[in-house]
């Protein structure tokens, strides 16, 4: 009873604090006490279950009230400076609300929030029936996450004028009566304003809580009631749909991913990084715009039966803000295991010095994947990662390959026991990865099968979106030096998370309070080197877009930093430094004439100068002429190449993703007829190629002995800075 009263005596303190400086209504959405007993058990686990060490203190407690604040208004839209300087009392103060289990600073933030919101959306429709003048040379700042908190309401407002002005222009430029636009724009300002009314003390307590766990870890995250049933629906890959990951950037809703068999990578228009602005049902129901909108809610719309379908307004990740934008229209299906099976194929590259031609065998490998349950029963054609590699080897030993390459790229992981068997294809026997937990045992995970499946020329392609068991894997084959890793430096995640339901340590009466994704362990390599944080660093590096240190596990808040324990006991394969050198050389010199290679360099180095952009001109004239040179090169490149344009790396599984929903289309008739005539894209072909001067250099030791002399005598020869 006198814990409750010093609960209440908090409340009411807290409360007559905020009246001075808040309308009445900024307490109508109140914490439960079943919150209050659900933030108990979480603090508890969060602290001392998790592989981090965390102090619950005052340093703590700053880190947790800075992951709030962008957690609701990452690009400082809403909030006022003096909001966030009267916040500013609870900013040492958290740790001490979560050991009381005291949810009425979070509440209060957000109450503050919901009415800020309110302000901007009813501002806005007020703007909507002003007239604009595109003739007039102003940026619209749609960058303002490092920028200072508005001063003052007039600030705030001046932001939003420019904003309202922008959504316009961009409707404009796809040639939209004005009426239309206002209607458009009106109805996207009204439902932001119908979606705050709708959020629920439910909503408050899951932000407040993932502001807890991201400010240990990033992978660790609170899932209410709600995003558990999602995470469940994306691990069984049942639900119908279009198959795709979503997270959240600024104000869109962004493609993390395309689930590999699902109807959106058939369809191949939707790629990682697009942002979807509307959404609509059947081949003619009205686009919904969901700029703003929550992801849990964006799924709910573009989920649906299989065989309906579904339009997406998509800007791609490569357009600005400025658009324009595409219509995709895809049909629901579920995605099944055998479409995001290992597929095999071959690539023929030219011998060095003759007119003959050398196959190069592929293995496109999208997840690691395993039947568990069918493992287990011994079921005699139980479906794993591993069985269907090995198969696909023995069909390519028959085709005549003389090299092989494994496509990881955007493999996010899967099973890490497929992760050590598939390795075991590749060496003979030995340990594959170091785990260590929290209490800081180590343990390994080996290959114990004799023998190898593939004992030839090797590469392992990867980019920055090969995770998890992708980098335990490519890591594995580096530190054994039996084959090459060729391409970007990869995501960096080596670490391991567990679910824990709260119902499982909470009254039978009680509830659905949710689970925890809490990290409880972390890789290592045989090397005893961590893939956390820096990743796979490829031993033949292929053009990037972007600092490598803004994407990936490094550029996460919070991230595990890189670190190192004892190496394992193993013993190497070879040494591949001889031949990543001389074949990154041959690599180099073929790539100076290869326009394909040179569009791929441009369309990086425009990336790099628009990425960092924080602002747009909102001049008509500027914005159309932008709009003609774009689709100018395009076409240029369509004519010159079939169709088909130069590929720079987009799919991104970079953020954590906030909901995931999966699914699959059968292919019409004849698609894969027409996709088997596009060939590989640029990146594959030549790691093909660099795989074919591995077999002709591994073939010939001599010739590989001149090549590295004068690769050595050419870096001596050339000028030393001082």
């Amino acid at each position: 009873m006198r814990r409750f009263a010093i609960i209440l005596s908090l409340a009411i303190a807290s409360s007559a604090a905020w009246a001075a400086v808040q309308p009445a209504e900024s307490l109508e959405l109140k914490p439960s006490m079943d919150q209050r007993y659900a933030t108990n058990l979480a603090t508890r686990f969060l602290t001392n279950w998790h592989y981090k060490d965390t102090q619950l203190d005052d340093e703590f407690s700053s880190t947790i009230f800075d992951e709030y604040i962008e957690l609701l208004d990452p690009n400082r839209n809403y909030f006022l400076a003096s909001d966030i300087a009267s916040f500013e009392r609870y900013r040492t103060s958290l740790d001490d609300a979560l050991r009381h289990s005291d949810l009425i600073p979070a509440y209060d933030i957000f109450n503050v929030y919901v009415n800020r919101v309110r302000e901007r959306v009813a501002y806005s429709r007020e703007v909507l029936k002003q007239p604009m003048d595109f003739t007039i040379d102003e940026d619209f700042v749609f960058d303002h996450e490092d920028a200072p908190w508005p001063a003052s309401v007039a600030e705030l407002d001046e932001m939003w004028r420019l904003r309202v002005k922008n959504d316009y222009l961009r409707l404009k430029l796809t040639d939209k009566d004005a009426a239309a636009i206002i209607e458009t724009l009106d109805e996207r300002y009204a439902n932001l304003d119908r979606r705050i009314d709708e959020l629920k003390a439910d909503d408050v307590f899951q932000f407040f809580l993932n502001a807890f766990a991201q400010a240990i870890e990033p992978h660790t995250s609170y899932l209410s009631p709600r995003s558990s049933e999602n995470f469940e629906i994306s691990m069984k890959l049942s639900l119908e749909g279009i198959g795709a990951l979503l997270g959240r950037e600024s104000e869109y809703t962004k493609i993390a991913s395309v689930v590999p068999g699902g109807p959106a990578a058939l369809d191949g228009r939707l790629k990682g990084g697009d942002r979807i602005t509307a959404v609509g049902q059947g081949q003619d129901g009205k686009m919904v715009d969901v700029i703003g909108w929550r992801v849990d809610d964006v799924v709910d719309l573009i989920r649906g039966p299989k065989g309906t379908i579904v339009r997406l307004d998509v800007l791609p990740e490569d357009a600005s803000v400025s658009g324009p934008s595409s219509l995709i229209e895809i049909v629901r299906d579920e995605v099944k295991l055998e479409e995001q099976a290992a597929k095999s194929s071959v690539i023929e590259v030219p011998v060095e010095g003759s007119d003959k031609m050398m196959k190069i065998g592929v293995i496109d490998l999208p997840v690691f994947y395993l039947d568990f349950n069918g493992r287990v029963q011994n079921t005699p054609d139980y479906r794993s990662s591993t069985r269907d590699v090995r198969r696909l080897i023995e069909e390519l030993k028959a085709q005549g390959v003389t090299g092989l390459v494994v496509d990881l790229r955007n493999n996010g992981g899967g099973s890490l026991l497929e992760a050590t068997t598939l390795t075991g294809l590749f060496i003979d026997q030995g340990p594959v990865v170091q785990v260590r937990n929290a209490n800081g045992r180590i343990s390994q995970e080996e290959d114990v099968e004799a023998g190898m499946a593939w004992e030839g020329p090797l590469a392992v392609l990867v980019n920055r979106y090969s995770a998890s068991a992708s980098e335990i894997f490519a890591a594995a084959i580096q530190d054994y030096g039996r084959g090459l890793i060729i391409g970007e430096p990869t995501f960096g995640k080596g670490t391991v998370q567990s679910l824990l339901n709260l119902d499982d340590y909470a009254p039978a009466d009680s509830p659905s309070m949710g689970e925890l994704k809490i990290t409880m362990a972390q890789f290592f390599r045989i090397n005893g080197g961590s893939t956390q944080n820096r990743g796979v660093v490829p031993d033949i590096a292929f053009p990037s877009a972007g600092d490598p240190a803004e994407y990936g596990e490094r550029s996460l808040p919070h991230a595990l930093p890189w670190s190192t324990i004892d190496p394992a006991r193993y013993q190497p394969a070879g040494d591949m430094s001889r031949l990543a050198a001389v074949a990154n050389d041959s690599y180099t010199a073929r790539m100076g004439g290869n326009e394909e290679f040179n569009w791929l360099l441009a369309d990086i180095s425009e990336y790099n100068v628009q990425s960092k952009r924080k602002s747009i001109s909102l001049l008509e004239t500027k914005a159309r002429e932008e709009m003609a040179e774009e689709k100018a090169k395009s076409d240029l490149r369509k004519a010159k190449h079939e169709g088909e344009e130069p590929l720079v790396n987009s799919d991104d599984v970079l953020a954590e993703a906030e909901v995931e929903e999966f699914s699959e289309e059968p292919a019409e008739d004849g698609a894969e007829e027409d996709a088997s005539k596009e060939g590989p894209d640029l990146l594959l072909r030549e790691t093909a190629r660099i795989v074919g001067d591995v077999v002709e250099l591994e073939s010939d030791i001599q010739l590989l002995d001149l090549k590295f002399s004068q690769l050595n005598a050419k870096d001596q020869a050339a000028p030393q800075l001082n």
